[in-house]
């Protein structure tokens, strides 16, 4: 998220990946698929939209899964259903019941993944998320040399959790015009949305995550009041949401606080299908807060279904190793590893 997925002033290159909260592709038929860990040569990418889930893991150690009804850190209640007295659907409820693994607590991203050694080294940081950019057409650092299976077991076992993110095509809209190079397109952008959903499971399974795992869509700042491009934008999201629903996983979806974020809130008031289940906003040089946004119903995506980036571009040095991240609080899914038996705590930080 470190394209335009911020309020304030604007990088003048991408750094994060294009998305994101910094940090949220259309023709993909030609990427190459994710290198795979072992002697097997690894699959064919799809060629663009269905995909098998695979099995769910365990919980993992130190993430609060709040059950429904459970209180929130600041005191109040989720509501009990997903619908309020006026008819429009709050997003609520407990998506640890679709195997969603919740964290809470800070969280950085950056651009390009860290080497295993900073990761261990940023142990000493206050942060204990790391969003991860796993593929799409506006990613920003699109080697990622360190992003591999290998990787992302070692980092979880160290403790970290990884919150995946996918910096797919942007809206034709986007702010500054021309940003973007690869833009959702008018012919069929919902249809599109589940092409690169369909993508962006597969890049995340060559990764070792599994079903239960959320995904967040990154779509930087555009101008929403934009009638035409505002249907075809939210038609877009909708099509990569059913997708990512269909086959067992989380959708996430990051964008600006006065933009995409507000978009979809107007969305849910109207009731709007098929809206991500869970929001990364980001607005800067504001306090940290996960149920005080003001482009939100503060009963909306509640419980565990937020996450705020406060503050971008900024410089840490933390066990001698610097990095230029973006500043998230995190009460959200987090990713679920392949491979842990049901019931057997992945190894961590406990």
């Amino acid at each position: 998220m470190r394209y335009a997925h911020h309020t304030g002033p604007r990088p003048a290159a991408p750094v994060l990946g294009a998305l994101v909260l910094g940090a949220l592709a259309l023709a993909l038929t030609a990427a190459p698929a994710a290198a795979l860990a072992g002697p097997a040569p690894p699959p064919m990418r799809p060629a663009l939209p269905n995909d098998a889930a695979l099995p769910n893991d365990a919980a993992l150690p130190n993430d609060a899964a709040l059950p429904n009804g459970a209180a929130l850190p600041n005191g109040d209640t989720p509501a009990n259903g997903d619908t309020p007295a006026n008819g429009d659907a709050l997003m609520s409820g407990d998506l640890t019941a679709r195997g969603a693994r919740i964290f809470h607590g800070r969280g950085f991203d950056t651009c390009e993944a860290p080497a295993l050694p900073t990761m261990r080294d940023w142990l000493a940081s206050p942060y204990r998320a790391l969003g991860i950019y796993v593929g799409g057409k506006s990613r920003a650092c699109a080697a990622q040399p360190h992003l591999t299976p290998d990787w992302v077991r070692e980092v979880s076992a160290l403790g970290w959790r990884l919150l995946p993110i996918y910096a797919g095509s942007q809206s034709p809209c986007i702010s500054p015009p021309g940003h973007s190079a690869a833009t959702i397109g008018p012919e069929g952008p919902r249809a599109q949305g589940a092409a690169e959903a369909k993508d962006a499971v597969f890049s995340a399974r060559a990764l070792g995550l599994a079903p239960g795992s959320p995904i967040y869509l990154d779509v930087e700042d555009y101008d929403h009041h934009d009638p035409d491009c505002a249907a075809d934008t939210l038609a877009f999201v909708q099509g990569f949401t059913r997708h990512l629903a269909d086959e067992g996983w989380i959708a996430g979806y990051y964008s600006s606080a006065t933009s995409g974020i507000a978009h979809l809130e107007n969305a849910r008031r109207v009731g709007a299908p098929d809206l991500p289940d869970a929001l990364w906003y980001a607005r800067w040089g504001t306090p940290p807060t996960l149920d005080a946004e003001p482009s939100l119903d503060p009963a909306s995506w509640q419980p565990h279904r937020r996450i705020h980036q406060y503050a971008g571009d900024v410089t840490e040095t933390h066990g001698g190793r610097r990095l230029l991240i973006d500043r998230n609080l995190v009460h959200a899914p987090v990713a679920v590893l392949a491979g842990t038996p049901e019931g057997v705590p992945a190894p961590g930080i406990r």
